[in-house]
């Protein structure tokens, strides 16, 4: 399964439960992003110096497997709790995120490689 399909089952699960409008979907996903990485979407765009382009366009491999992960995991665990609405997927989001900021800090203690530095230069 690829990350775009990771995130296609999230955003679906969002809808059935009641999050539709686009800028709601945007603040989970920022949530979510801001959870693992400890940056919102768009300061982590302007590390990167990037404008208009797609951050995930731009991401390292890792970048791209711990916001896969976040994405699982807030997906499983808005389905095991059945939440609904912006409020409660707004916590999951934070949860799921969380997972993915703990295998993060994890594989940098391991590798004493920090993800940030690696994706900037």
């Amino acid at each position: 399964m690829t990350g775009q399909e990771t995130r296609n089952k999230l955003t679906d699960y969002w809808k059935e439960s009641g999050v539709e409008k686009s800028d709601e979907i945007a603040l989970l996903t920022n949530i979510i992003h801001q959870e693992w990485t400890g940056l919102t979407v768009t300061k982590h765009k302007d590390l990167k110096g990037l404008k208009s382009q797609n951050l995930g366009d731009h991401m390292s491999e890792a970048e791209l497997i711990f916001t896969a992960l976040a994405e699982l995991s807030t997906r499983q665990i808005a389905e095991t709790d059945e939440v609904k609405g912006l409020i409660e997927n707004a916590k999951a989001s934070k949860k799921g995120g969380k997972i993915a900021k703990d295998a993060r800090l994890k594989l940098e203690e391991q590798t004493e490689k920090k993800w940030l530095l690696a994706t900037i230069f």
